[in-house]
Order: structure tokens, then C-alpha cells, then sequence
């Protein structure tokens, strides 16, 4: 079947019709590994939301998978108020996420499965709802997100990766996967494609925490979307590292398998709850050092071709125009 919709919490679109796309970002987060750096205030969201969609932002991807504080009923509402797309995620994150949840970490890679494939299929649940008997649905997830810890990979993780592979080869959807500080690449593009779900279908989300250019050509010769979503974090690195290995990927080949976000995922370093450097920092300030690096052509792949590319379900129904 050829390559069809996007599909975003107000239904399908058309590829064409993203513009700008965020490949990486947070506006709902509530997680034991960050206390007091929440992301649990709709009004706040919203507005931080904006800011993105007026430094350009036509699409984003809300990354905050299962059993981590989503609200895709508020999610909805932001993505039709400000009239920008967004992408929800359905799927699980490393396991160290969830030391109260035996109720998921538990589960077989078949139920695993089964909870992304309602999600993808039958509607997002807010997570607040999740133990209903009858939960409401909110819109429909547009990709697959696992995750794993730096170098190593749980019996709960591998699970989790092989339900997504195979639900992704079963519907076409993308597949995020979140590489602590980018390690074990190659490792877990390997473990989902022996699940079913084809390279080409992969965002390897933070590879930009290992800024080895070599390495990240090897990927994108293996088909798998580059995440950078790391500028911003001075602590660890200079933007201009980040800019560099871009720069080399480019010139490298790799130019039409990268991707740009931010994943700030921080009330801390959201200006809308007070912190800084917000979510509009990675297109007014990050951006133009990039374009100057890359050019006009290497950022459309970066922010629009590329990520329209990879959101593209393969199976995706008839497209609904129903907004």
C-alpha cells in the first residue's frame, strides 16, 4: 500500500499539510525521575504551545507516552485552539520511569501490544483514566515510543520493543525510540527490525547526546531517522557541537534523515511556568545558526520533509477531513 496520512489527535491529514514540524516535545509530563519539573497545567501549555507555533511551528509531537501524566483530551484542545497540529504518542518509556507500575512493567509483549494498537486504532487515553472499565478516548496516538536505559535494555523494555515492531509492521505507524544519552543505536534499530517494523519507520530520538557524526551516518545508511533534540543543554555541551555534527551529517549524505526538536519535557525550562529557555529557543536561536551551516535546502529536509516523511503511516486508512 502506498504511503498515505499523518495522523494527529483531530484526525488525518495529508503530509503536505504539517509545514514546520517539532519532531520531539512535551506539553503534558509528570514522571518520579524529575520531581517538582511537572508539565501538568493545561493553561501553561497552551501558552508555551503558542510560542512555539510563533516562532513557526505548523506540527508537533507530543513525546509523554503511557502511564507518565498525558492528557491527550487537553492535548486536543490546544491543537485546536491554536491550529497546529499535533502527533500524540502511545507506547511505554524506560522502565526506570515507573517503580510504582508493576501493573505495566508487568505486561507480556502481547498485552503490550494490545494497549498500543487500541491507541493507535481506537483512541488515546488521559492517563488519569486509565483504570476505568470503559475509559473516554481522546483523539488517535500517530506513533509507537519505547525506550531504553544507557546501555542496557530491561526484560521490560525488550518487550515493549518487540510489541512496537510489531505492531508497527502490522500498521504502518512510525516508532520513536528514546536512546539514553544515545547509546545502543545500532542495537535497538536491529531488535525492531527482527520484530517486523522496517528501519525506515525508526526516529533514533537523542542520538544527538553522542555527536559522533561517523556513527550517525551509519544509522541513516541503515534507513533510521537522526533525533537532534538536544541544543540548549550547556551544561553538557555547546550548541555549537550539535551545530558541527549536523553540519557533517549533511555533508556526509545524511541529509534526508534528520530530524529537529527539543525536548525540553522540564516545567523548569518552560517560560510559561517560569523558567527558561522555552520551547521557541531551538527556532529563534538555535535554527539560524544551523541554517547557516546546512542552507536553506538542508533545513526544509531538517524540519519539514524529513519529519512528514517519517510521521506518514505506510497503511494509513482514507484520509478524514473531519477536524
Amino acid at each position: 500500500m502506498t504511503d498515505r496520512a499523518v495522523r494527529t489527535v483531530l484526525g488525518d491529514v495529508a503530509p503536505g499539510e504539517l509545514g514546520v514540524v517539532n519532531y520531539h516535545e512535551h506539553l503534558f509530563q509528570t514522571t518520579p525521575l524529575l520531581p517538582g519539573d511537572e508539565l501538568d497545567d493545561e493553561e501553561h501549555s497552551r501558552a508555551e504551545a503558542a510560542d512555539l507555533v510563533a516562532a513557526g511551528v505548523g506540527c508537533l509531537v507530543e513525546a509523554t507516552p503511557i502511564g507518565l501524566g498525558r492528557v491527550p483530551s487537553a492535548v486536543r484542545r490546544i491543537s485546536r485552539d491554536l491550529g497546529v497540529h499535533v502527533v500524540h504518542t502511545t507506547g511505554v518509556h524506560r522502565e526506570s520511569h515507573y517503580p510504582a507500575r508493576p501493573d505495566l512493567t508487568a505486561k507480556s509483549t502481547a498485552q503490550l501490544a494490545q494497549a498500543f494498537r487500541a491507541e493507535l486504532v481506537d483512541g488515546l487515553v488521559d492517563d488519569r483514566d486509565a483504570h476505568d472499565a470503559e475509559p473516554a478516548r481522546h483523539g488517535r496516538a500517530g506513533l509507537v515510543k519505547v525506550g531504553i536505559g544507557y546501555w542496557s535494555v530491561s526484560a521490560f523494555e525488550r518487550r515493549a520493543i518487540e510489541a512496537a515492531g510489531g505492531v508497527s509492521a502490522e500498521l504502518g505507524a512510525p516508532v520513536m525510540v528514546h536512546l539514553e544519552h544515545g547509546s545502543a543505536a545500532h542495537e535497538v534499530l536491529t531488535m525492531l527490525a527482527e520484530a517486523g517494523c522496517p528501519e525506515d519507520r525508526v526516529a533514533l530520538a537523542h542520538i544527538d547526546r553522542n555527536p559522533d557524526p561517523g556513527l550517525h551516518l551509519e544509522l541513516a545508511a541503515r534507513g533510521a531517522y537522526l533525533g537532534y533534540d538536544g541544543c540548549a543543554r550547556h551544561k553538557s555541551w555547546p550548541d555549537s557541537v550539535l551545530v558541527d555534527c549536523l553540519e557533517k551529517v549533511v555533508a556526509g549524505g545524511g541529509e534526508d534523515r534528520t530530524l529537529l526538536g527539543g525536548d525540553v519535557a522540564r516545567r523548569s525550562r518552560y517560560e510559561s511556568y517560569g523558567g527558561m529557555p522555552g520551547l521557541a529557543y531551538t527556532y529563534r536561536r538555535f535554527l539560524p545558526r544551523v541554517r547557516a551551516a546546512i542552507g536553506e535546502q538542508g533545513v526544509a529536509l531538517l524540519t519539514t520533509k524529513n519529519p512528514s516523511r517519517w510521521l506518514t503511516w505506510r497503511t494509513a486508512p482514507e484520509i478524514d477531513q473531519k477536524r
